[in-house]
């Protein structure tokens, strides 16, 4: 590795991060004031079909996630594309650092804490 240039650690990927991700971006953008907030009734409409279905379709788990799946898809995509790629970028931003394993304490040690124990009355 370059002496200049620490390890990055880089952010899991996998269906359930990225639904995650997903969820994440969604409440982000409904609280910016930036998007339009009559768009921001899409995913607030999907998920309160999900929790008040209306009976116009057969009682099925398929069609109440495509319903949030479709409510949170056109929502990003109507959203103005700066501001999701703003939201993106947060979100997925990589910080520098590197793994250090624990080392256990010597029982050598030169180093003493000296201190005193008391208990409350």
């Amino acid at each position: 590795m370059s002496a200049n240039k620490p390890p990055l650690v880089a952010p899991k990927k996998g269906v359930f991060n990225e639904l995650l991700l997903r969820g994440k971006l969604i409440l982000r953008l409904i609280g910016d004031k930036r998007v339009n907030p009559v768009l921001k009734l899409l995913p607030i409409g999907s998920l309160a079909y999900l929790i008040v279905p209306l009976d116009f379709l057969p009682v099925n788990p398929v069609d109440d996630a495509l319903i949030l799946w479709l409510g949170g898809y056109l929502f990003v995509e109507l959203c103005p594309p700066d501001v999701v790629q703003e939201h993106m970028a947060t979100l997925n931003q990589v910080l520098p650092g590197e793994w250090h394993d624990p080392t256990p304490p010597q029982a050598d040690s030169e180093e003493v804490v000296d201190a005193e124990w008391w208990e409350k009355k």
